[in-house]
């Protein structure tokens, strides 16, 4: 029989052992997804800028075909890395790109996390490569979309099949968060779920005000 730990598995993330890929969060892109509402995946996206920027996760920004064509990437990703530069290519896979990898190298961490648009192209292509390189890859669903369900759901499966962690934006900042003792975080996790952790966010408000509840204690 097993015997229980009072620790983390392992294949859970944390602030220090993954880095995050955004890849093509642009208008052009945005036009046609049609998998998520465009309010809702801006607010996903939102989220998941603002956790990786608490929790001091390494990331990488990334466009294609800014300038000429696909325009520019989400305010709600600049607004949080505004000194960020995004790495801007012309191949679809992201992962093709040598700047890409170098970044990746450089970082040096073996858990790999993606978001993005399209599901089917943007997100795939990078995260089939990493799998077949040996990083482990999680991807973010729901500030990830495509042009249809069938196409997001397909993606999606697949790269399941391949062997790839799917999770949610909320999933992403609470499991970073992971523990409402650790002070040093708990008031901008706090923020961040209000501000854009739906439902979630309004219960928050409600037990703060109305008897100043606090889940660390």
């Amino acid at each position: 029989m097993p015997t229980a730990i009072a620790q983390p598995g392992k294949t859970l993330l944390n602030p220090a052992n993954h880095t995050l890929i955004m890849i093509d969060h642009q208008s052009q892109m945005a036009f046609a997804t049609k998998s998520i509402d465009p309010v809702q995946l801006r607010n996903n996206v939102a989220l998941v800028s603002k956790a990786a920027k608490e929790f001091k996760v390494p990331t990488i920004l990334t466009t294609v075909a800014e300038k000429s064509f696909s325009g520019p990437m989400f305010n709600e990703i600049k607004q949080v890395f505004p000194n960020e530069a995004a790495i801007d290519r012309t191949s679809m896979n992201t992962w093709e790109d040598p700047r890409i990898a170098e970044r990746v190298n450089a970082i040096g961490k073996d858990k790999i996390v993606l978001a993005g648009l399209w599901t089917s192209v943007c997100i795939v292509g990078p995260a089939l490569s990493a799998l077949d390189q040996g990083f482990e890859v999680y991807v973010i669903t729901d500030a990830s979309g495509d042009i249809s369900d069938e196409a997001h759901e397909r993606a999606v499966e697949r790269m399941i099949q391949a062997g790839a962690r799917p999770m949610t934006s909320l999933q992403y900042l609470l499991e970073l968060q992971r523990d409402w003792a650790r002070g040093e975080t708990y008031d901008e996790t706090v923020a961040t779920a209000i501000a854009n952790g739906g439902g979630y966010g309004l219960g928050l408000i409600y037990a703060k005000t109305m008897f100043n509840a606090s889940e660390g204690h």
